[in-house]
């Protein structure tokens, strides 16, 4: 069976600067059955979960649901919904949670406030383990649910970190793909074996460049121009790179990325496509997803 995963696989697509955008993440519980678009179609009620988007849209800060892993018959309503609030721009970032008991109570947050890295408050720090949030939503990609589901069964049952299944994370021709908190990480195509090894790196304050997809909170130059210093350097501390991209043309950007040690490097990055067509996702025509693709990597 010939699927989005197989075949970016067989392209050899890179998985880098492929990571959603977004500076903040609002991670609401809701059990029971997702539709394509969950915020609407599930048992969230829906003017909710508009509002919800709605509020979110413009403010870098991304919505999207979680759950347990297991089975997702209809089921009773959630009573307490679990609410997890990240921030993820490297050296700002914090997680905050709280539990609430109608998600619509979540529409008084300051999303403005957010997106720009201030919690103004909400719940308490998340202390503990790395959080592992992978993509399951079958009813948007059938590859989320064949690989997704039983990633996060089988590392929920390890007991490593706390998992959760989350509704979408994009880049489905990248399944398995997970998001990890607190430093906003993503990853693609992995195995049980290798997302364990994330974890424990995440755990000790490291990333993995060989299946990460980027940092969300950097726009997707910026994840194209760190991942070009990490490989040339060596280093995989979360916090050890900071950067500010500027336009350099049409689909160009010059990156500037600075080490806490004081080095600094200028990145050339070009936005280009990818050949030859692939859908992006199952049941999607063929198309030439936009890719980020480095021209030098310069000592300044």
């Amino acid at each position: 069976m010939s699927t989005c995963t197989t075949l970016s696989r067989e392209l050899s697509e890179p998985l880098t600067a492929t990571a959603a955008v977004a500076t903040t993440w609002l991670l609401v519980e809701q059990n029971g059955p997702w539709g394509a678009k969950a915020l609407g179609e599930s048992h969230l009620d829906r003017v909710t979960g508009h509002a919800l988007e709605g509020a979110a849209a413009g403010t870098g800060v991304r919505v999207a649901l979680i759950r347990r892993p297991g089975r997702h018959a209809d089921c009773p309503p959630t009573a307490r919904h679990e609410v997890v609030v990240a921030h993820t721009v490297p050296g700002r970032g914090w997680v905050r949670r709280a539990q609430v008991a109608d998600p619509a109570e979540l529409l008084e947050l300051d999303f403005a406030a957010l997106g720009v890295g201030d919690h103004t408050g909400f719940g308490v720090e998340h202390v503990g383990g790395p959080l592992a949030l992978v993509c399951t939503n079958g009813r948007r990609d059938r590859c989320c649910a064949l690989l997704g589901r039983p990633l996060a069964a089988e590392l929920a049952a390890a007991g490593h970190s706390e998992v959760w299944e989350v509704t979408h994370l994009g880049g489905h021709r990248f399944a398995p793909t997970m998001l990890v908190l607190p430093h906003g990480y993503a990853y693609g195509r992995l195995t049980p074996e290798t997302a364990k090894e994330v974890l424990a790196a995440t755990a000790a304050g490291h990333m993995v460049p060989e299946w990460s997809r980027g940092c969300s909170g950097w726009e997707r130059p910026g994840q194209a121009a760190e991942h070009a210093v990490r490989l040339a350097t060596g280093e995989t501390r979360v916090d050890a790179l900071t950067l500010a991209q500027r336009p350099d043309g049409e689909g160009r950007w010059l990156v500037r990325v600075v080490h806490r040690d004081g080095r600094a490097w200028e990145v050339d990055v070009i936005e280009t496509v990818s050949q030859p067509p692939r859908p992006e996702s199952c049941g999607k025509a063929a198309g030439t997803p936009s890719r980020m693709d480095v021209l030098s990597v310069r000592g300044v």
